[in-house]
């Protein structure tokens, strides 16, 4: 029975230091796990409570900070996990209120600068990234960020208003900078993918519009060749172009960064294999085969290995229908081959 009253005792008196607890009903742990037996005083990093169990790990920075600083009260669930809870709001909700997104618990420095601004939808890419914040946000405190938008005119109107050549304005252009200009360059210079209809390569990568573009209409200029080299088509002389009724698609013979650069490979599918097969390296120029400029006819019989008649003859020993012409030739062997 007296064993009985001591248990019943003992109980009674934990559950009445338990009713006394400061901290609130929530803070199920014994008080041994926080506090010395010699007093209250707090044992510090000897203490058994992982904060991290509450939804709020402790790192870095907040390891260090004073449990006061954040637990106003001795009722610990009362404290609030927010950023702004404990923070200063230094840039007047212009960010939001998460501080997180930018900073973390180590220092206030923000490292991730481009980062963060890939994931708002604006990448600091080409001279974006060389540029000081306060140049794109103006605002009365250098801490506030509002957001300004990614329109290219909310800081480039002026420039847009600027140009004169081409004068956007006056030709209708765009207002949306990224249809010719490349955010990731350094200038203003065109972006290779804007001209893809015409593609400015070799002695085309110029860079003043108005060459080809006339007049104050950036739409209605033909991409035909002889648009802009019409004289250049008629002062041919070897071969004369215009006698000779040749395309006035120069691309077909031309490539390169001259005219003399001329590989008309539709040859081969068109008229007689020369770029492959028997006669591929066999000749140096046109002429070769189209002799004095003439380039509606051939000869097959002067080049040197069939300019000996007796010879030719020889090799077609039994063929009747054999005549020594560049026509009968080009009849019997269209690809070039013997057989």
């Amino acid at each position: 029975m007296y064993r009985l009253s001591s248990i019943v005792y003992v109980l009674l008196v934990g559950a009445g230091l338990s009713a006394q607890t400061p901290h609130g009903a929530s803070l199920t742990i014994a008080c041994e796990d926080c506090h010395n037996t010699g007093g209250w005083e707090f044992i510090g990093e000897g203490a058994r409570f992982a904060h991290d169990n509450v939804g709020f790990e402790l790192k870095l920075s907040h390891l260090e900070a004073d449990c006061k600083s954040c637990h106003s009260t001795l009722v610990f669930d009362e404290a609030e996990s927010s950023c702004i809870s404990c923070h200063d709001d230094m840039h007047s909700m212009s960010v939001g209120d998460d501080c997180i997104r930018c900073h973390d618990e180590r220092n206030w420095l923000v490292d991730n600068i481009p980062e963060l601004h890939e994931i708002n939808g604006f990448p600091l890419l080409g001279q974006h990234r060389l540029i000081s914040c306060s140049e794109c946000h103006l605002s009365e405190s250098n801490l506030r960020w509002d957001w300004i938008g990614s329109d290219c005119t909310t800081c480039h109107i002026e420039d847009y208003h600027a140009t004169s050549a081409p004068n956007h304005i006056q030709l209708g252009f765009s207002l949306e900078c990224v249809e010719c200009h490349s955010p990731a360059s350094q200038s203003w210079g065109v972006t290779e993918s804007f001209h893809l209809f015409f593609p400015l390569e070799g002695k085309h990568d110029i860079n003043d519009c108005a060459a080809c573009h006339l007049g104050e209409s950036y739409s209605n200029a033909s991409p035909e060749c002889v648009s802009c080299h019409e004289d250049d088509f008629f002062a041919t002389t070897s071969p004369n172009h215009l006698a000779l009724n040749f395309g006035t698609d120069c691309t077909m013979c031309h490539i390169g960064d001259s005219w003399g650069q001329a590989n008309f490979n539709l040859h081969d599918d068109l008229y007689f294999p020369i770029f492959s097969g028997k006669h591929e390296g066999e000749w140096d120029t046109c002429t070769d085969c189209h002799l004095g400029g003439n380039f509606t006819s051939f000869s097959c019989i002067d080049c040197h290995e069939h300019n000996d008649q007796q010879d030719l003859t020889n090799e077609h020993d039994g063929e009747d229908d054999f005549v020594y012409e560049s026509e009968a030739c080009f009849f019997c062997h269209p690809t070039g081959e013997e057989d």
